[in-house]
């Protein structure tokens, strides 16, 4: 018979409606059984809206009291890591939303207490997670494609005034960043998870419109392992939405538009000319979509579940998180340094590994 988990879910904004509906998703599987929030009010109406037992407005008592299996974080992201640590060290794993942590040092100390614990602690990325992307994944990987040469990623996002009111919005010790850490993370984590393991970053950030401390928008180029090449840009000032991804391989693009969500209908395929001989065999391997399974929160729940269930790792925890964080890191250092950034060369004693910004400030 399969275990039922116990989940408490600190932060019931907007976002921890979205964690309700993904353990509902699961028929039985999690059980939000209880919910943290400062605002007593809000608390309340969010179990009574969800039906959760138990609502709190003090976090450590929560975790005293209800023991959880599985916490679920949504509180703003300056608390991510000390909540984290503290739901691992009561014996629960965690799903925790982006971002992960403030810097390499926490995210580092987060893997420490995993390691000691056996406890996880992975980031929400569900962009990863839809059955489109696992499919471009294996045409990719199986040499269908060819190599990949160029791509795109663009998070092209709006955010006004009213957005950055809430006291803790476009600080660094707040926000922990501008849109390169806190919007445009999901759709860079996508791209190398699409692409892979990646060696250097150029970047430049700016503070062009908004009335913050962090950036407003911010480019770079990566270069990956495997050769290519990619531009990224990550922008809180754009009124036409859009978050997209474009992938040119030797044998086709392969292109992704959306905003907050996607399924196999927000994907696009072109052959090259230079596939024309064998387009038909690659047109067929293209179309021969698995089930279609949009990139939720639902859906990085239920791997997240199978992951329990087995006792290994999750997708986004250790390792593969890290990897992003180390990528943002490395374009906030090359954003204020002007220098290219190499992965593997922000290391302890480097101010970058402590504080995204080094310690500097925008102009």
């Amino acid at each position: 018979m399969s275990q039922t988990y116990r989940a408490l879910l600190v932060g019931t904004g907007g976002i921890g409606d979205a964690h309700a509906r993904a353990a509902e998703a699961t028929q039985g599987r999690v059980q939000l059984v209880a919910a943290v929030d400062l605002d007593a009010a809000r608390v309340k109406a969010f179990c009574e809206r969800h039906r959760v037992p138990a609502p709190y407005t003090d976090y450590t008592v929560a975790l005293r009291e209800v023991r959880p299996d599985l916490v679920f974080i949504a509180a703003p992201p300056s608390l991510h890591r000390a909540m984290s640590v503290a739901a691992m060290e009561a014996g629960a794993w965690v799903l925790c939303e982006k971002p992960f942590c403030a810097s390499l040092a926490e995210l580092d100390e987060i893997e420490a207490v995993a390691q000691r614990t056996g406890r996880h602690t992975a980031c929400v990325f569900q962009m990863r997670f839809a059955s489109s992307t696992a499919h471009v994944r294996s045409l990719a990987e199986s040499g269908q494609l060819g190599r990949p040469l160029v791509a795109v990623c663009n998070t092209l996002w709006f955010r006004d005034a009213t957005y950055y009111a809430t006291p803790w919005r476009g600080k660094w010790a707040g926000d922990l960043g501008g849109p390169t850490m806190g919007l445009g993370i999901h759709a860079m984590d996508h791209l190398l998870h699409l692409l892979g393991e990646w060696s250097e970053v150029r970047a430049i950030a700016a503070r062009l419109d908004r009335d913050i401390e962090v950036e407003d928008v911010s480019m770079a180029m990566i270069t990956f392992a495997n050769g290519a090449l990619a531009s990224v840009v990550n922008s809180a000032l754009s009124p036409r939405q859009e978050t997209y991804i474009r992938l040119d391989y030797q044998k086709a693009t392969v292109e992704l538009t959306h905003l907050y969500s996607y399924t196999r209908d927000n994907w696009r395929f072109t052959l090259s000319p230079a596939a024309q001989d064998e387009g038909n065999s690659l047109l067929q391997a293209w179309q021969s979509f698995p089930p279609d399974v949009g990139s939720t929160h639902t859906a990085q729940l239920a791997a997240f579940v199978a992951d329990m269930d087995a006792g290994r790792r999750p997708l986004t925890s250790g390792p593969e998180a890290r990897r992003t964080l180390e990528l943002l890191t490395a374009l906030y250092k090359s954003a204020f340094t002007g220098e290219g950034v190499r992965r593997g060369s922000i290391v302890p004693g480097d101010p970058f590994y402590t504080s995204l910004h080094g310690g500097r400030a925008l102009p």
